[in-house]
Formats: C-alpha cells, sequence, structure tokens
C-alpha cells in the first residue's frame, strides 16, 4: 500500500538577518566593518548590506541611514520557497495581518512576508530564496567554508536576537512563537513576583539553545529589541574583543562572562553609530534530543543562569534592566 507523502508544513530553517536603522551610517559601518570584520556586500545610497566571513547569504545585516535607532525587521529564512506562501496563509487564517514585500525590497533577497507578532508588535519577515555573491577577489579565502578571509574581531555568522516586550503580552507572544511558527522552548524563567508570567524564555528551531529569545520589558512597552547576537569561534576572542574594544571609544554594556542559560561567553557592546546593543557570543551547548524537555530556572539559582561568571545580569523586578530599542510597526 502506498503511504501518502509526509509533508510538515511551514518551517522556520535559521534566524537571518536583522535591519538596524542608524543616524549615523557611516560610523555604523566602521563598527561592523572594520572592527567586527564583516563584509559589506553592497551599498545602495543610505543602505549597506553587511555579512560575516562564514556566511555565504548576501547579507545578514542591514545598516539603514534613519534618524532613529530602531530596528526595522527582523528576518527568518524559510526552508522551502512554497513556505512563504504557506505562512502567509496560516496567518490569514488566524486574522494575524501580514504584508506581501516583492523580491529585491531588500537587495538579493526573494520575496518575503512581513507580519507583526502578535503580543510583542516585533516585525519579522519571512523569506526564502536569497542569493550568495563572491566576495571580492581581494579578500577571498582558501577556506572553503569561509565566504571571506577573517578580519576583524572575525564575528562568523548573526546568532539569535533577543527580543522583549511588556510583562502584559510576554506570555501570549512566547506561546505564539511556539504554536504557530514552530519554536522549541529550550530554557525559560518566570517572574518571581508572579509565577503566572514568563520573565524570558530561550527557543530554537535549530539545535541551538536560542535562536530568538524573548522576555519582560523593562517598561509597558511591546516590540522593544535587546540585542543581536553575533558568534565568534572561541572564548579567547571574546577577551581579545573586549581589550581591544576598551582601547577605543565604544560603549560596554556587560561582560566579558559566560551565562548559565545556554553556556555561552558573552560581551554586549554598543553600535556607536546607533547605539544599539550588539553580544559578541562564543561556545554554548547543542540540543539534539527530540524529546528534550524545557529547563525552569527558579530562584536562588536563576542569577547564576543569567551569570555564570562575569557582570551580573539582573533582569528581575526592581533589577537593572538594560535599556532596549524601539521596532519599526507592519509598514516597513
Amino acid at each position: 500500500m502506498t503511504q501518502p507523502e509526509y509533508d510538515p508544513g511551514p518551517q522556520i530553517a535559521h534566524a537571518a538577518s536583522i535591519d538596524l536603522g542608524t543616524p549615523d551610517l557611516e560610523r555604523s559601518i566602521r563598527f561592523f566593518r572594520d572592527l567586527l570584520g564583516m563584509e559589506v556586500v553592497d551599498q545602495v545610497g543610505g543602505v549597506a548590506y553587511l555579512r560575516a566571513y562564514q556566511e555565504f547569504a548576501h547579507h545578514s545585516l542591514v545598516l539603514t541611514q534613519q534618524d532613529e535607532a530602531r530596528v526595522n525587521s527582523y528576518g527568518f529564512r524559510v526552508k522551502r520557497k512554497q513556505d512563504v506562501e504557506l505562512f502567509h496563509k496560516r496567518f490569514q487564517e488566524q486574522g494575524v495581518q501580514a504584508v506581501e514585500l516583492p523580491a529585491g525590497h531588500e537587495l538579493g533577497r526573494g520575496e518575503a512576508v512581513r507580519f507583526l507578532v502578535p503580543g510583542s508588535d516585533h516585525p519579522f519577515e519571512f523569506f526564502h530564496d536569497i542569493d550568495k555573491p563572491l566576495a571580492e577577489e581581494s579578500i577571498r579565502s582558501k577556506v572553503l567554508s569561509n565566504s571571506s578571509r577573517r578580519r576583524g574581531l572575525g564575528v562568523r555568522r548573526l546568532d539569535h536576537i533577543n527580543l522583549q516586550t511588556s510583562a502584559g503580552t510576554v506570555n501570549e507572544a512566547e506561546a505564539w512563537l511556539q504554536d504557530s511558527l514552530g519554536f522549541k522552548r529550550r530554557e525559560f524563567a518566570r517572574l518571581p513576583d508572579a509565577p503566572d508570567i514568563i520573565l524570558a524564555s530561550w527557543l530554537s528551531v535549530t539545535p541551538q539553545v536560542h535562536d530568538v529569545a524573548i522576555g519582560v520589558a523593562a517598561e509597558e512597552k511591546t516590540g522593544q529589541f535587546h540585542h543581536v547576537a553575533f558568534n565568534v569561534e572561541n572564548f579567547h576572542d571574546i577577551l581579545t574583543a573586549a581589550d581591544e574594544i576598551r582601547d577605543l571609544d565604544i560603549a560596554y554594556g556587560a561582560g566579558p562572562g559566560k551565562h548559565g542559560i545556554g553556556q555561552a561567553m558573552y560581551l554586549y557592546v554598543h553600535d556607536p553609530g546607533s547605539g544599539h546593543r550588539i553580544e559578541l557570543y562564543s561556545g554554548g551547548y547543542l540540543i539534539f534530543d527530540p524529546t528534550w524537555e524545557a529547563l525552569e530556572w527558579k530562584l536562588p539559582e536563576l542569577a547564576y543562569g543569567q551569570t555564570w561568571y562575569g557582570d551580573v545580569l539582573d533582569v528581575g523586578p526592581g533589577g537593572s534592566f538594560l535599556p532596549t530599542s524601539p521596532s519599526a510597526g507592519l509598514l516597513p
């Protein structure tokens, strides 16, 4: 008897890109290109497209010249071309407003669908097709798995994004990311004084502990951006970055240190052109267990989850919430 072909439905492949609005485009380009070592693949007017040295896709970072330092979009690549339309159909059935974006809306990228995450109002864009241009010959690597030579501090790829929303909406948003988009909860914590509310949740569609994290904002605001993380090869690279950045006019956020949650080493710095928080991130563990049960961090161990060693990241009620940036709305 012939079995019908199994179709898992639309799926996300990975967190793929972010569009950061910056009031000082040239200063932001110098930060990401000259210090972090990213390649400027193209620049059209006030928009620059960059990628890290182990990324083959056209870009993972868009820098857009604009008056307000906000995040214009969070891009996710889906596994199949038809998944863009299938996700769009799902959103329509759920009553989630979405807009179609034509190919080339972002240079080098195919058609996409844009929507706001219910409960958090973060502007996500789903796409599949993207160009894979060769780097200029002067920076090409002999290592076939590198799109270009390692330069600067050597960020390898976009690792994850960290979002925040209001305490009144975080549960809705976190549940929707799981139920409608297929993210799996890996580690999480609840507000100690309000245990029915998620303090933060680390979710992924890959073996990483998180491709996306979402948590409670300091104020009752939706659509808040905490940071985007770029992966570097090892712990020593984090310490080298801390040493070099201390000599420059670049603001530290926190670190270097190590998270208990995810078990990666971190250093938070700020893009001097925009003020957006950037995490340099290395290490961590991978999850291959298909029956993984989410790990809940409770007091008093929660402090170790945030910071195993290094600067204390007290994000509980009354704690030192780190400043966030706003996100754009539905219309790009």
